[in-house]
């Protein structure tokens, strides 16, 4: 998300560990076990609804416009040319199964242009309306900052379509100069890459048809004063960000803790990841063996579990091993200044997706997006092919909002699942598992069932089929979500468990009356360590 570094600078914060937001990964064709290529996203904010947004294609008469709305804010920027003929949308993924993401670095302040007309999540849906494959998005979305400039700030954006996937990093060039500085990497086959609001683009090569980049982005830097050496040592990431900011800890670690779940020579990276010291971390690197969407989905669900930075294993996870730490990230000890974890799975996440983009699927699906809204560690992501014309009502815009909230919403279902688990984490994750794997391993089933068959139909009864699929699992996830929020709170009220039996069914008497609970106290020992250290023989018997 996008302004975010604007708002700490002006509340007084401390930003040597940026709290802006969102994560995405990336697996090329050749890393994924069916040859699909894959990105994921994490639209993180705290103040960001999870809804499914939906822009309708067609043609458009020459002359017309397209009004710009900032992302963020919903402020009006401007209007732009409207193309010709623009193609649906659904979520971050167009009717031709080109996808992109995006996460945000800042980078120098002074670069930003508030003057412009695009912000970057404008930049992302327009190119979703006018382009058939990442390297169209790529060139118009390089096209419209040039012509109309770049509002936000330093910009990561993941670019797919079913065939190949692109990194590119973007800049403004400051209110003084419209346009941007950028380069595009395509991730060769193969190979997993990602980003995590830290800048991952450093040398590159400059005669490299896989390798795009603006004209001045070398010049510009030098211009400016951020670069000084020869061409061929040009480093973007160190020349547009300030790495006094560091956002080490913070964002490449997510990056790095994605790279040591499918490589095992990651752990040499680790004084990267951690503090920005030794080798950097790679843009890419070779997987020890292919991925699947499942593998994307649980990556997103990561705390960095089993790594130096494993969120349940340190005192802040508190008496239950909670793997979450509210904000602000940064906090202060006798004029030391420190910093929680920040992990791929974070509790204000609006919602995440991976898009599993495959040229053998079936015409017209050949984009699968598998959306999730609320936290992606407690969510189901649900199956949106890139031919569904209608977002389900449970994810459907208008269907309660951050101050309002809907039952019927699949976002505020997971959020009433996920609060409560947020007190009782270790108590409470295991009922969540059984329900998020049994609802994700029947939407498998059936999105097999769909890949199978429906390519014998014809497009609009593909389009229909697709369109009920759906329908149905968004309100069945939603209706099995309330159900558990309602089961979690009668388990565990008032700090007791309800015992059950091997069908998770609360036990009664012979005469009718329910079971007397078990008092579980605290999980973890260093609870009573705590008290014990801080009371002494206070509470001795």
């Amino acid at each position: 998300m996008q302004n975010l570094r604007t708002i700490i600078l002006a509340a007084g914060v401390a930003i040597g560990a940026p709290a802006w937001a969102c994560t995405s990964l990336i697996a090329a064709k050749g890393a994924t076990e069916d040859g699909s290529v894959m990105i994921t996203y994490a639209a993180d904010s705290h103040n960001l609804y999870g809804e499914l947004y939906h822009t309708p294609g067609g043609q458009h008469a020459k002359g017309d416009l397209r009004q710009v709305i900032e992302w963020d804010t919903q402020k009006p920027l401007g209007t732009i040319p409207q193309a010709r003929q623009t193609y649906s949308t659904i979520g971050n993924i167009n009717e031709h199964g080109v996808s992109i993401a995006e996460s945000t670095w800042g980078g120098r302040l002074e670069l930003m242009d508030t003057t412009a007309v695009i912000d970057y999540g404008s930049l992302i849906y327009i190119a979703l309306e006018r382009a058939k494959t990442a390297r169209e998005a790529l060139k118009i979305m390089t096209d419209l900052v040039k012509e109309h400039g770049y509002a936000s700030e330093g910009e990561s954006f993941s670019i797919a379509d079913p065939n190949e996937v692109w990194i590119m990093e973007m800049i403004g060039k400051g209110p003084q100069e419209k346009g941007a500085v950028w380069v595009a990497r395509r991730v060769p086959d193969g190979y997993i890459s990602g980003h995590a609001n830290f800048p991952r683009i450093h040398r590159f090569p400059l005669n490299d048809p896989e390798t795009l980049y603006s004209p001045d982005v070398i010049s510009f830097a030098r211009k400016r004063g951020y670069f000084s050496g020869k061409d061929e040592d040009f480093d973007f990431s160190r020349a547009y960000y300030d790495y006094a900011e560091k956002g080490f800890r913070t964002c490449d670690a997510r990056v790095w803790a994605y790279f040591r779940k499918f490589n095992s020579d990651m752990d040499r990276y680790f004084p990267w990841a951690a503090k920005g010291e030794g080798e950097e971390l790679p843009l890419w690197v070779k997987p020890d063996k292919p991925l699947s969407a499942t593998d994307m989905k649980w990556m997103m669900r990561d705390h960095f579990e089993d790594t130096p930075f494993d969120m349940t294993k340190d005192v802040g996870s508190g008496p239950f091993n909670v793997p979450y730490r509210y904000r602000p990230l940064t906090f202060e000890v006798d004029s030391v200044t420190y910093t929680h974890e920040r992990a791929i799975a974070t509790q204000q996440t609006g919602w995440s997706f991976v898009a599993q983009l495959n040229d053998a699927f079936p015409e017209g699906m050949k984009g699968l997006l598998w959306f999730g809204t609320d936290d992606a560690n407690t969510n189901v992501y649900l199956p949106i092919f890139c031919n569904v014309a209608t977002p389900p009502h449970e994810l459907a815009h208008g269907n309660g909002d951050m101050n309002t909230l809907s039952w019927t919403s699949n976002f505020w279902v997971n959020n009433y699942v996920a609060n409560q688990a947020y007190n009782r984490y270790s108590l409470m994750i295991p009922d969540i598992r059984r329900v998020q794997s049994a609802l994700e391993d029947s939407i498998a089933v059936d999105v097999k069932v769909a890949l199978e068959q429906f390519g014998d139909f014809e497009p609009e009864m593909r389009a229909e089929l697709t369109q009920e699929l759906a329908n149905l699992w968004a309100k069945k996830a939603t209706t099995a979500y309330k159900q558990l929020g309602d089961y979690l709170f009668v388990k565990f009220l008032d700090g007791n468990m309800k015992k059950v039996d091997d069908q998770n069914k609360f036990i009664y008497s012979e005469y009718g009356q329910p079971i007397y609970p078990s008092f579980p106290g605290y999980t973890d020992k260093r609870y009573y360590e705590g008290i014990v250290r801080e009371t002494g023989d206070h509470f001795v018997e």
